[in-house]
């Protein structure tokens, strides 16, 4: 089976699990899968799907991790570890569907438990995919190397963001080992926590666009990213202080952004738009609210290479500190063609009794939003953002 380890999933998922049943341990939730790419599946390929599914309940915390997350994950309490060590996957909150090569896929119940399913179920379509098609991987080691040593020259801090769409367990496992060996202090860790673990490496991930979704639906889009950002802090105190910025768009992220968060946070992430564009509106903000841009930081991570890492390093010409978290272009760079798909909450309520609510998410690159066409307009008008922005 392709997911052999429990903790074969990346940080984020385990750091938003830990708030969600701090704070909404009743939320009930649906995700689906999108097929941006419009990748036409083979046939059969729903029944392998779900055989690998069912065998992610057999997947267990063995002593090994629960010692490795105790180590490294500090900001993790021991209830919280102590559940992981109990958790099993549930199929059944998991149903597939495929007509002819459009496969569908929804993940639906407590919030608690089903925000673990993206990432590896992720995986596991992205490998059987090629697996199913015949394709082989080829020069993962030179290519690795290549960008490990660009990385180096250019003194670049990255991380490892590849498990959602990796071309498989084997080749992101040689990925990661060639960074540590030719990166050298360069390479802060991983999103991974099995191979984290493997490898003795940082974990690396804070919250995910779902956090701020979550808010808005229940909460209203206007309150949404000053609701997310005070439960974040309520749980974590400090800890995990990388914030997106573009669930609802980075200019109305900024809008709500108040001194004290501003402070409080280390620092937030690019995940979608121009970054230079977002390099100059977050130096912005930070002179504006009298704070040292140098101790700050921000992640870059949407679409990340060598070229535009380059650009972007270039650019920030150390007026605050850069980082970037690299994920298809290391685990899946290896002559295939990457698949090109999410998987997103799109509804959430409080509990069993209460009515089910959109989710969407605003993106500040141009047609990447995602959720219900209606309610997207309806976030827009309520935010005051333009209908053509983002359609």
């Amino acid at each position: 089976m392709i997911i052999q380890h429990f903790t074969d999933n990346d940080l984020y998922k385990f750091s938003v699990m830990l708030a969600i049943q701090r704070l909404y341990p009743r939320a009930i939730v649906r995700y689906e899968f999108m097929n941006r790419g419009e990748t036409d599946f083979p046939e059969g390929f729903a029944e392998k799907l779900r055989e690998e599914v069912n065998h992610m309940a057999s997947l267990k915390l063995t002593q090994e991790e629960k010692a490795f997350i105790t180590k490294r994950c500090y900001f993790f309490d021991p209830v919280f570890i102590d559940f992981l060590e109990g958790y099993q996957y549930n199929p059944s909150e998991v149903t597939i569907t495929q007509r002819g090569g459009e496969l569908k896929i929804k993940i639906e119940g407590y919030w608690y438990r089903t925000v673990l399913w993206e990432v590896p179920l992720m995986a596991l379509i992205s490998e059987l995919y090629f697996r199913e098609r015949g394709i082989s991987p080829y020069h993962v080691v030179e290519n690795a190397i290549e960008k490990a040593e660009a990385l180096w020259r250019m003194k670049a801090d990255h991380s490892d963001f590849g498990t959602r769409r990796r071309f498989s367990f084997e080749v992101h496992d040689q990925v990661i080992d060639t960074l540590i060996k030719h990166a050298g202090e360069y390479f802060k860790g991983t999103s991974n926590i099995w191979f984290a673990m493997k490898y003795d490496t940082i974990p690396i991930g804070t919250m995910p666009h779902e956090w701020f979704m979550f808010h808005g639906a229940l909460y209203g889009y206007r309150s949404a990213t000053m609701k997310a950002l005070e439960a974040w802090v309520d749980v974590y105190q400090g800890s995990l202080g990388i914030t997106l910025t573009d669930t609802y768009t980075t200019d109305v992220f900024l809008q709500s952004f108040n001194l004290k968060q501003a402070k409080l946070f280390d620092g937030v992430r690019w995940d979608s738009g121009d970054p230079l564009t977002f390099v100059d509106e977050t130096l912005a903000f930070y002179r504006k609210n009298r704070i040292d841009p140098l101790s700050k930081t921000i992640v870059f991570s949407d679409s990340l290479n060598v070229r535009r890492v380059q650009e972007i390093k270039e650019y920030v010409n150390e007026r605050i500190h850069d980082a970037y978290g690299i994920g298809t272009y290391f685990t899946n760079d290896v002559g295939a063609t990457p698949l090109n798909m999410v998987i997103k909450l799109t509804a959430v309520k409080m509990s069993e009794d209460s009515q089910w609510q959109y989710a969407v998410k605003l993106s500040d690159t141009p047609g990447k939003h995602t959720g219900n066409r209606k309610e997207i307009r309806l976030c827009k008008e309520t935010l005051g953002i333009p209908e053509d922005n983002g359609e």
